[in-house]
């Protein structure tokens, strides 16, 4: 079985495990309002006409591009986007359309439902330890690093029984410049803690690019660790997603392409997030504000060590059939409302 340090630095990873593309769906589209700690919020959406096209287009030719796998899994209703946020990508690896080495700090599945009305963001723990086809149970964080993207996607497929229609990987530096090019955010802190000399103090608190990196980062000195980080990467996606979806923002084309131009370079999304699929869901999706988002976690069980001495967090199977059911069925609301908090 392939392995991963106890720190939780996989090894370098070989070829993604699987390279066919995956058929087009009748209806592509694309998320538009979520992406930081994981993807971009595309934030066209009050922007219509030849405008958004040139805009999208722009973002299309200066992020990268990568198939996914076929994907085995039935479609079901609404869609899925598996957002993912990472280190540094390395130069040579990105030319090459994948993502060698690299880990998967943030892993977030998006479920947008069919009425194109809600979105639900849901977290995993980058060490919940699952089935990673090809290696065996590992850290989900680690199917990034053994296979890129692809493997990723399937990973997440595979344990959640929901087909993703997308995908988008954003690096931590990208999520700087999204922040600052916001001008900052108002983040809601949980709890007061100090980490890599900066004081963070519980309620709200605008943050820059730099202070918004090092408040997601931080785990070791929080009670909970990563259970607590997961809600940090959250807090700070609501933040952008409100700052982007607010009309003093989505009024000024050039702080819309700002966004984009300072974002796009440090993207990989999958082949079928072209122009006109952009454009498309972008108008879907309209109507759709930061109230409706809804943030959650997947079932979990406590830490465990494994045989080999390994620090990861369990899964809780019976927790994870009510998901499935859920995102199979478009019932999230319902899942929602029975499970947030």
């Amino acid at each position: 079985m392939s392995s991963i340090d106890d720190d939780g630095t996989p090894p370098e990873a070989g070829a993604a495990s699987a390279t066919g593309h995956r058929p087009r769906r009748r209806r592509r589209r694309i998320l538009i309002a979520l992406g930081v700690v994981g993807a971009l919020v595309l934030a066209g959406c009050a922007v219509v006409g030849g405008y958004l096209y040139t805009l999208q287009d722009s973002f299309y030719s200066k992020s990268t591009q990568v198939a996914l796998p076929e994907s085995t899994h039935a479609d079901g209703e609404g869609e899925n986007y598996l957002l993912l946020g990472s280190d540094k990508r390395d130069p040579d690896s990105a030319e090459a359309q994948t993502v060698k080495g690299q880990r998967s700090d943030v892993m977030m599945l998006v479920h947008v439902n069919a009425d194109r009305t809600q979105a639900y963001v849901i977290s995993f723990p980058r060490d919940l330890y699952v089935d990673i086809p090809g290696h065996g149970r590992n850290r989900i964080n680690s199917a990034l690093a053994f296979g890129g993207i692809p493997l990723a996607v399937t990973t997440v497929e595979d344990y959640t029984g929901a087909r993703i229609d997308h995908a988008a990987l954003i690096d931590f530096d990208g999520v700087e410049g999204l922040v600052d090019a916001l001008g900052g955010v108002d983040v809601q802190v949980d709890q007061s803690f100090e980490g890599d000399g900066v004081q963070f103090t519980q309620g709200t608190q605008h943050m820059d690019g730099a202070t918004a990196l090092t408040f997601v980062r931080q785990r070791k000195q929080l009670k909970d660790g990563d259970f607590a980080r997961n809600r940090h990467q959250q807090a700070l996606l609501a933040a952008i997603a409100a700052k982007i979806i607010s009309a003093d923002t989505l009024s000024n084309p050039i702080a819309i392409r700002e966004l984009v131009d300072t974002t796009a370079p440090f993207m990989t999304v999958d082949e079928g997030l072209t122009p006109s699929a952009i454009a498309s869901t972008a108008y879907d999706l309209r109507s759709l504000r930061s109230s409706d988002i809804r943030y959650l976690s997947v079932p979990h069980a406590g830490p465990m060590t494994t045989d080999g001495g390994a620090s990861v967090v369990g899964t809780d199977e019976a927790g994870m059939d009510e998901l499935r059911t859920a995102l199979q069925e478009d019932d999230m609301e319902g899942y929602y409302s029975s499970h947030a908090g």
